[in-house]
């Protein structure tokens, strides 16, 4: 049997935990065009998650353009990556996409080529640096435009959002914000994995998107809802874990959907058939997650400055909502000051390493967090 626990890619179908609030609230604000964040850590199953509900809308009645803005630079890769997945959105035959790139997308210089596999495939001649005019306009005008012909309802998604604070100008923040409060017609969703800089865009009145939109967490998964979850699947397979494993997978990666689908991937594959999973399996499983990640972790850990390795201790040790400015947090792990502290989280925030959570801060690979603790205790 097939290992039924999916990490690392788009996970979908029966791999498709829960989320049923969450798949409801988003096909509300999709059928309603709403402008909606949605923003977590890295991981998290936003793309499943969007996509699961994007799968659900009426395909004759939607429109639907999944943009995935994490290889564009600039506002004119912006626009050619957006106007590509709007066209493919309306049809999966090239010259149907491409009659169609040529009406909405003409300033783009839309064309046919034929792609590595030797299938026809739609590209766009313009220029690929540069600040765009009419072609940025041109292709945020395209989803009203679409919706007007009446045949259609339009939705646009735009995942790793916070991309656009990388292409040194907020022009496309700024065409954003004039162009979709005027769409009332369409749906907008704007995914983001940098939290703290997802909410500095819509919450900083500095900034163009500020309040253009709602605004939409996602936490992690309850264990209540990964309990019948992660049971099924081990008993589908002749493999039988009860409440208390299930509760220490759980304690172990937090809720996270990556790191608990990847925790009980590796522990369904060591897992003999009929054999119970026992705690000693659980932990045989993280050593073997742990061992894969050593050489990267190791590598990580030896970039950092002493007080940064500190904090990240610290971090791993105390309670989840730890007050990590406290005079006593910085004493217990010799910071010394809270600037030595500020400085630490600015770097590690910079690096991807840990991620704001309320008024405390989280170590974003939950594994890392783990090899910290096993390694790094003395």
């Amino acid at each position: 049997m097939k290992n039924p626990f999916q990490y690392g890619d788009v996970v979908g179908g029966d791999a498709f935990c829960n989320r049923r609030k969450e798949v409801g609230d988003l096909l509300r604000a999709m059928e309603n065009g709403e402008k909606l964040f949605v923003y977590s850590e890295r991981r998290f199953g936003k793309t499943s998650l969007v996509r699961f509900a994007l799968d659900k809308l009426p395909k004759k009645q939607y429109v639907s353009a999944y943009v995935d803005l994490w290889p564009t630079d600039g506002a004119l890769s912006f626009a050619t990556v957006t106007a590509k997945a709007i066209a493919e959105s309306m049809s999966t035959r090239a010259e149907k996409i491409f009659e169609i790139a040529k009406s909405f997308f003409g300033r783009l210089s839309p064309s046919m080529t034929i792609n590595d596999q030797g299938r026809p495939e739609v590209t766009f001649g313009t220029k690929r640096f540069g600040e765009p005019g009419p072609e940025l306009d041109e292709v945020l005008e395209a989803p009203r435009k679409i919706a007007a012909q009446g045949k259609w309802r339009v939705v646009v998604v735009f995942d790793e959002f916070q991309q656009i604070l990388e292409y040194g100008s907020d022009k496309v923040e700024r065409q954003l914000r004039s162009i979709i409060q005027t769409q009332t017609d369409v749906s907008y969703i704007f995914l983001g994995s940098r939290r703290h800089l997802i909410q500095e865009m819509f919450l900083n009145r500095s900034r163009p998107l500020y309040r253009a939109g709602g605004h939409y967490p996602l936490g992690p998964i309850k264990e209540k809802d990964w309990l019948p979850f992660i049971r099924k699947r081990f008993l589908d397979g002749g493999k039988k874990i009860d409440e208390e494993q299930i509760h220490s997978i759980y304690r172990l990666t937090e809720g996270h959907p990556f790191y608990t689908q990847h925790l009980c991937h590796v522990l369904w594959d060591i897992c003999e058939k009929k054999e119970p999973i026992s705690e000693d399996l659980i932990e045989s499983a993280v050593r073997t997650l742990l061992a894969h990640e050593s050489y990267a972790y190791t590598t990580l850990w030896e970039s950092l400055v002493i007080n940064q390795r500190r904090f990240l201790k610290g971090l791993a040790s105390e309670p989840t909502g730890v007050k990590p400015f406290a005079s006593d947090f910085i004493q217990r792990h010799g910071l010394r000051s809270a600037s030595n502290a500020q400085r630490a989280i600015e770097y590690l925030l910079e690096r991807d390493v840990i991620d704001r959570d309320n008024s405390s801060f989280i170590i974003i690979d939950r594994f890392f967090k783990i090899w910290i603790q096993k390694t790094q205790s003395g």
